[in-house]
């Protein structure tokens, strides 16, 4: 990585022997993430009313991965069975995800979005990617991508 200004792993500290790199990095993704709790519960709500926040990440995580099963889902996202039930339950109520037999093995079920699930998504989504490109149009398309990167790496790494 360049520029990180701590070559050869060295982290630079104050008096107080914290390391002021990673407590300003837990500063910015604290508010980056209170930021992302609350356009998710708004998102969430545009594709149907009275969602929780939680509801929009399931809803993109079966639209960019397919079909996949609730215990597949609850580990992907770091919850628990109960909790992932609950949530997919409240998707099914409202007509925008739907459990059909898994084929691979008869006593599971895959989720999936409905039809009527993927436009409304699909709707919001657009709409959240118009206002990134909005509140991103001074940045280089690089810084974007790079961004992407970064924050892929992070999520990888949370999931060890």
């Amino acid at each position: 990585m360049h520029g990180s200004g701590t070559e050869g792993g060295a982290r630079p500290t104050g008096t107080s022997g914290v390391d002021h790199v990673f407590l300003a990095l837990e500063r910015e993704l604290a508010v980056f993430l209170r930021r992302a709790r609350a356009s998710s519960g708004e998102m969430a709500r545009e594709v149907h009313p009275g969602l929780e926040s939680a509801a929009y990440g399931l809803l993109v995580r079966l639209e960019g991965a397919g079909a996949q099963r609730a215990t597949d889902l609850a580990g992907y996202f770091g919850v628990g069975k109960a909790t992932m039930s609950r949530q997919l339950r409240a998707l099914e109520e409202v007509g925008l995800v739907v459990r059909e037999p898994d084929p691979a093995d008869g006593r599971a079920s895959l989720v999936r979005l409905t039809e009527e699930g993927l436009e409304r998504f699909r709707r919001v989504r657009d709409a959240r990617r118009e206002r990134y490109v909005r509140k991103l149009a001074g940045w280089d398309r690089g810084e974007i991508a790079e961004l992407a990167r970064l924050l892929s790496q992070l999520n990888e790494r949370a999931s060890d």
